[in-house]
């Protein structure tokens, strides 16, 4: 196979979420009994693709067009697609692309019934009033009519987007299409039918599969040292589990300004208060101020990059120096450097494994708003950490019989369960 040509086809916008996730598959695909290039071909290429100008009026009465995407992988195991939706400079086909195949194998890996789909408009959200993201979402939404719904493809909060953007989703597709399901969309707020835990959801299924990870090699969460690149959501989230919950030493956090690190270890709540007072991390007196970079190759036992895409490549790979790595972000390791850290014994818990909580508790809140039965918080997290540690079970036991990695394994899982389906239904 040769999936240079298929990547290029793929790509008219380049996306290395894209080039790294094909290229992961094609190193797998090969151990796949029945696999060849022709079931490969259909597992790299989506069901749909959708590509919107969107034209909006701005507050100051200029008219200026976006361009928004909506990618639908694979729903060969059943039920509706499902997949986030984000707004980023950087938005473009081919990251789409990338980010709804991963969706694809999440749930798969985590067997709950959906397919991979992503979506986005390439927009700076941070140069746009509140009423005009408002108008953005809303065109967005009419835009995609139909190809949307409970039973067609539910979107969720992604990068730069959260429970008031989904709102607004929700809302729009209420109106034009009479028909005020609370299941077209998950990440809502509590009020419109959100489910209980869905913000940390991915944060704390992060810190639980590496929980797992670390009872299996006999190891304790407290005794660890975690750097966190990422302060958003998901990496707030897991640095706040992992020091109030776990007792782990945060000692680096970092947002897009640039990190803090202290080896002694940083006070949390500290720092948000700094934060609230001063608009910014930067100044915080009590650690060493670093950029993104110089954060990830910091002293540390546990490195988790939360932010975006391709932070660790073959130009930090030798110098990282946590000896396991968990993917909150999706597609944080490149193919090259996952190859060094492979060899260096760093061991990766891969994106599909480490940051499937969102989605699970989003299925859980969709489940939840078509049978009109709600859960407390205590139900969901029980749940979500059951669900995961099965996940985690495949992945990890199928690791220790076969000897190959953890993002191998799980891998080789989603992608094997996926084709058995397609075959099953005939497709």
């Amino acid at each position: 196979m040769n999936s240079s040509n298929l990547i290029n086809k793929h790509l008219d916008n380049t996306s290395m979420s894209l080039e790294t996730t094909v290229s992961f598959m094609e190193s797998v695909a090969k151990d796949l009994p029945g696999f060849d290039e022709s079931a490969f071909h259909m597992l790299t290429h989506s069901e749909r693709e959708i590509i919107m100008e969107l034209p909006i009026r701005l507050d100051n009465g200029d008219i200026r067009v976006f361009s928004g995407f909506r990618v639908q992988h694979n729903n060969a195991r059943g039920g509706p697609f499902k997949g986030g939706f984000r707004f980023h400079p950087d938005v473009n086909l081919g990251e789409v692309r990338g980010l709804a195949i991963l969706m694809t194998w999440k749930a798969s890996l985590v067997q709950i019934p959906f397919g991979g789909a992503k979506g986005g408009v390439s927009c700076n959200p941070k140069e746009l009033s509140i009423t005009e993201l408002e108008r953005l979402t809303r065109a967005y939404t009419r835009q995609l009519g139909d190809n949307i719904g409970p039973y067609t493809d539910v979107p969720a909060p992604d990068m730069n987007t959260n429970a008031q953007i989904m709102s607004w989703m929700f809302d729009e597709y209420a109106h034009n299409h009479n028909n005020c399901s609370l299941a077209v969309v998950t990440g809502k707020p509590i009020e419109i039918g959100g489910s209980q835990g869905r913000e940390e959801a991915t944060g704390r299924g992060a810190v639980l599969i590496l929980n797992y990870l670390l009872q299996d090699l006999k190891k304790e969460i407290k005794d660890q040292k975690v750097i966190i690149q990422g302060f958003g959501n998901v990496g707030s989230f897991a640095a706040n589990i992992l020091d109030k919950e776990y007792g782990s030493k945060i000692v680096g956090i970092s947002n897009v300004e640039g990190g803090l690190y202290n080896a002694d270890g940083l006070n949390l709540d500290e720092i948000q208060d700094y934060q609230k007072e001063h608009g910014t991390i930067s100044g915080y007196p009590k650690a060493a101020w670093v950029s993104n970079e110089e954060l990830l190759v910091q002293d540390c036992d546990i490195l988790i990059p939360a932010a975006i895409s391709s932070t660790i490549h073959a130009g930090n790979a030798h110098d990282i120096k946590a000896t396991i790595i968990v993917e909150a972000a999706n597609a944080p390791v490149t193919v090259e450097a996952n190859k060094i850290l492979d060899e260096r014994k760093v061991m990766i818990i891969p994106g599909i494994l480490a940051n499937p909580g969102g989605v699970i508790v989003s299925y859980f809140e969709w489940v939840q708003n078509l049978q009109q039965l709600y859960w407390t918080r205590e139900e969901v997290l029980e749940k979500l950490d059951k669900t995961l540690y099965k996940a985690y079970r495949r992945a990890y036991d199928f690791s220790c019989e076969t000897g190959k990695t953890l993002r191998e394994a799980s891998l080789n899982i989603a992608m094997r369960d996926v084709l058995k389906a397609t075959i099953l239904r005939g497709c």
